[in-house]
């Protein structure tokens, strides 16, 4: 029983107690404010690692989203700074990141490359376009309020991102739980060959995988773009292996050994309030990263049988003791 309930909550249970413990013996943690910042930052990490997770469900790794969503912020930040209107830098902003998200789509199921070779292209194309547009030098200026309102207003007493995350949360969660697309998405991922069988199309759901990964990459180059009132063309580097984390501790509680979307959302917040609180404890930047690395590699311990049983996750490449 104890085992089983660590291997589908450890992850969940180790987060909550981290959390728990900055809120009670880190002055500050607790603070409206300082949550505010934590759901701020949770809002951008959880976006990005939720379209990580949908490419994961059909068994392919979307390792451009970082950079894509980069040069996405660098269009729309570049167009805005132009004078462009809002609504139309997103659109070119948006336009981008799903051709990037078509070619990633192209490459995997038309020229049978693998995705994790194919999106790193991908990515190295999009960084260079980027440094094409920006020159190395970021767009800052005072942005329109109407662009700026996207990722910086407030409804009923929360945060714009809050809702941003909760509307991506809902919508992904839907589909994947309620949706025939889900559960051929879910099916292409788990046993690809049976699922062609048995007539889904898998081809056009890894595209659509890797489609709605770039879009979700989009999203949170809006959001940040509109938030710093910046673009630059690493300005999401730092959150890539976050995302990543964030989709592998996720797998290990609600739905072990699969990307869920409870689990990435959670994995994000946990993950965004262990950096948060150790910058308020004084913690050197090197402990955080050390920390974190422990927290992870313990956290996948605790599920690490349920991670093994996944198909697609040995279909990857992937080996779990």
């Amino acid at each position: 029983m104890v085992r089983a309930v660590l291997a589908r909550y450890g992850t969940a249970i180790a987060g909550l107690v981290v959390v728990a413990g900055f809120a009670l013996f880190t002055p500050g943690f607790a603070t409206p404010a300082n949550l505010a910042i934590v759901v701020k930052e949770t809002a951008f990490l959880g976006i990005l690692a939720l379209g990580f997770a949908l490419a994961l469900v059909t068994a392919e790794l979307d390792l451009s989203v970082a950079e894509v969503a980069s040069l996405a912020a660098v269009v729309t930040g570049a167009l805005v700074h132009g004078g462009t209107d809002p609504a139309l830098a997103v659109a070119a902003g948006m336009a981008v990141a799903a051709a990037c998200g078509l070619g990633n789509g192209v490459a995997v199921t038309v020229l049978h490359v693998p995705s994790l070779i194919a999106t790193l292209g991908m990515a190295a194309i999009a960084k260079g376009f980027g440094f094409m547009i920006t020159q190395g030098v970021a767009f800052v200026g005072r942005w329109p309020e109407a662009f700026t309102a996207l990722a910086r207003g407030s409804l009923l007493g929360l945060p714009n991102l809050f809702w941003w995350l909760a509307a991506v949360g809902l919508a992904a969660w839907f589909l994947l739980s309620w949706t025939r697309t889900g559960a051929h998405l879910i099916a292409t991922g788990e046993a690809e060959e049976a699922a062609r069988l048995a007539g889904i199309r898998t081809r056009r759901m890894k595209r659509l995988a890797l489609l709605l990964a770039a879009l979700l990459a989009g999203i949170t180059a809006v959001l940040l773009s509109s938030s710093l009132s910046s673009a630059a063309p690493n300005m999401a580097g730092d959150h890539f292996l976050y995302a990543i984390a964030a989709v592998l501790l996720g797998m290990t509680m609600f739905s072990p050994g699969r990307p869920n979307v409870p689990g990435t959302l959670f994995a994000a917040f946990t993950l965004k309030a262990l950096g948060n609180g150790l910058i308020l404890a004084g913690a050197e930047y090197y402990w955080q990263d050390i920390l974190l690395g422990v927290i992870i590699v313990l956290s996948v311990a605790l599920s690490a049988g349920a991670l093994g049983r996944a198909a697609f996750v040995k279909k990857l490449g992937f080996r779990m003791a």
